[in-house]
């Protein structure tokens, strides 16, 4: 795996990239063949508060994480068991879904357990609340201006332009981010 590391607000020392590296590095262990991917890992300090994300895009397969810690070294080693709870989730989900040759069921290890602590994995997914609304067309400063006024943390609307379905979200950081349709 390739790693990209850089940090916000926080010099990325030697010793600080060679633990992410350790580290991430032992989620190879899940895979047949040592995946060949991009390691994409940001550090940030704000208000001592040590953030880091790492996103591992694979082919058919995306990983992500974040984790907040006070202390970086114990973000890191949170992040990467949130990676490893994802790739067992996949894992579950693979085995019972996709049972044909060429699914992602080849990519990993067939000797993977659950964690302990983890739940098991039920087939279904449940629904339990269903809303129905009339999508009013408007822009997506006017969106904004709703979802803040209901308190909500994203808010669905029809562009008032193009009649396309559109979502607007509260990012973590404070500030909007808008979700359209391809054309």
């Amino acid at each position: 795996m390739n790693y990209n590391i850089r940090g916000e607000n926080l010099e990325v020392t030697p010793a600080l990239r060679d633990y992410v590296q350790k580290k991430v590095n032992k989620l190879e262990r899940y895979f047949d063949t040592t995946p060949i991917a991009d390691v994409n890992v940001r550090m940030q300090v704000l208000n001592n508060q040590h953030i880091i994300e790492v996103t591992i895009p694979m082919p058919q397969l995306l990983l992500r994480g974040e984790e907040v810690h006070t202390d970086m070294y114990a973000a890191i080693d949170g992040i990467v068991e949130k990676l490893e709870r994802q790739i067992r989730k996949h894992k579950t989900k693979v085995n019972r879904k996709f049972r044909q040759e060429g699914s992602l069921k080849y990519m990993f290890k067939n000797d993977l357990e659950p964690l302990e602590q983890e739940a098991p994995v039920t087939d279904e997914l449940e629904v339990v609340r269903k809303k129905r609304f009339n999508l009013k067309p408007m822009d997506a400063e006017e969106a904004i201006l709703q979802m803040d006024m209901l308190g909500h943390n994203f808010f669905v609307f029809s562009d008032a332009v193009n009649g396309s379905t559109n979502v607007v979200y509260k990012r973590r950081d404070g500030k909007y981010g808008l979700i359209e349709p391809e054309a």
